[in-house]
C-alpha cells in the first residue's frame, strides 16, 4: 500500500468519525490528540484531520486510489463502518455516508448493507439497559468480593486480547461493547443500577471515548505496518498482531481497574485523578499480557465470529 492509499484509508475512516457531526467535545478532542500521535509514515494526520473537518473533501474523490483494489476497498469499507458503529448502531447519517462510499469504492451494495447489518447486530446488542429507574442509584451493599471483580476484569480482557487476534474486522467492533458491559457489571456489584448514557460519559471522561479508541486500533494496525501483507488476502502480520493484542488486553484491563476504584468510592472520586491515572494502568496492563498468553490465543480458538452478539449480551 502506497502513501497516497495510506492517506486515502485515514481520511475515510476520518469522514466516517464526523459522517454524524461528532458533537461531543471530548470525543472531537480525542480524535485531534489521536491525528498528532499516530505515526504517519509520511503523512501529517493534524493536518489531515484539519481537512477533513474543515474542508470536507470529497469522497468519491477520496475514494479513487482505493477503489481499484478490491481487497483494499473492502478494507476501508470495513473500517469507516467500525468507526461508524463504534459508540451504537450507525444513525441516518452515517448510513447515508456508508451507501455513499460502498458506491465510490465500487462495492456491490447487497454485500456491503449485509456487512452493515452483521456490524449493526453487534453494535445493538442490549447487554446494557438504556435507562435506568430515577431511583436507581443504588445501595452500597455490605461487601463486595474485590478478588471475583479482579478475575472478571482479567477475563475480559483476555477476551478482548482474543478477539484482536482474529483476521476478521467483526470480531475488533466487538471489544467496545464489551469493555461497557465490564463497566456496568463492576458498578452492578457496587449497588449501581448503571445506563448506557452513564457508561459512555465515565468512558469518555477517562479520554478513551468510544469512537476514538476505535480510530486509534484502527490506526495502530495501519500505520505500525501491522498490515503487512494484508492484501494478499487481508491477513495480519503475526507479531504485529500479537502486540496490538496486547493493547486490547492492557486498555481493558485498566479501564476495569479504574471502574472498580470509582465505584467503590461511592462515585465520589475525582475524574481528574482517574483519568491521570488510566494511563500508568494501562501500561501495567501490557506488563502482564505475557504472563496471559496462553489463555489469550485458547480463548481465540473458541471465539465464534458469527456468534459475537451472543458473546457481549452475556458479557
Amino acid at each position: 500500500m502506497n502513501t497516497e492509499q495510506t492517506r486515502a484509508v485515514l481520511t475515510v475512516a476520518l469522514m466516517a468519525a464526523f459522517a454524524d457531526g461528532l458533537k461531543d467535545e471530548r470525543e472531537r478532542t480525542r480524535v485531534r490528540e489521536l491525528a498528532a500521535r499516530l505515526p504517519g509514515e509520511g503523512i501529517d494526520l493534524a493536518a489531515l484531520y484539519q481537512d477533513v473537518l474543515l474542508g470536507k473533501p470529497e469522497l468519491e474523490a477520496v475514494a479513487k486510489p482505493l477503489a481499484a483494489d478490491k481487497a483494499l476497498a473492502q478494507f476501508a469499507y470495513e473500517m469507516a463502518v467500525g468507526v461508524a458503529d463504534a459508540d451504537g448502531a450507525h444513525t441516518p447519517a452515517e448510513g447515508a455516508f456508508l451507501a455513499k462510499l460502498a458506491q465510490a469504492l465500487g462495492l456491490p451494495a447487497a454485500a456491503a448493507q449485509e456487512y452493515v447489518a452483521k456490524a449493526d447486530a453487534i453494535a445493538a446488542v442490549p447487554g446494557v439497559p438504556a435507562t435506568v429507574p430515577a431511583t436507581g442509584a443504588g445501595t452500597q451493599p455490605a461487601s463486595v468480593d474485590a478478588a471475583a471483580i479482579d478475575k472478571q476484569i482479567v477475563d475480559a480482557s483476555i477476551t478482548n486480547a482474543a478477539l484482536e487476534l482474529l483476521p476478521e474486522s467483526l470480531a475488533s467492533m466487538a471489544i467496545l461493547p464489551l469493555q461497557v458491559r465490564l463497566v456496568y457489571r463492576i458498578g452492578k456489584q457496587h449497588g449501581y443500577e448503571l445506563d448506557q448514557g452513564h457508561i459512555k460519559e465515565f468512558i469518555a471522561a477517562l479520554g478513551v471515548g468510544l469512537t476514538g479508541q476505535y480510530l486509534e486500533q484502527f490506526g495502530r494496525k495501519l500505520l505500525g505496518g501491522l498490515l503487512g501483507s494484508v492484501f494478499g488476502g487481508l491477513g495480519r502480520a503475526a507479531g504485529r498482531q500479537v502486540a496490538s493484542s496486547g493493547m486490547a488486553f492492557a486498555s481493558t484491563w485498566a479501564l476495569g481497574q479504574v471502574a472498580k476504584q470509582y465505584y467503590a468510592g461511592g462515585r465520589k472520586l475525582d475524574m481528574e485523578k482517574l483519568k491521570t491515572a488510566f494511563a500508568p494502568l494501562v501500561q501495567q496492563g501490557q506488563a502482564m499480557v505475557q504472563q496471559y498468553g496462553p489463555q489469550i490465543a485458547e480463548r481465540a480458538k473458541s471465539i465464534n465470529v458469527n456468534a459475537l452478539p451472543q458473546l457481549i449480551g452475556r458479557g
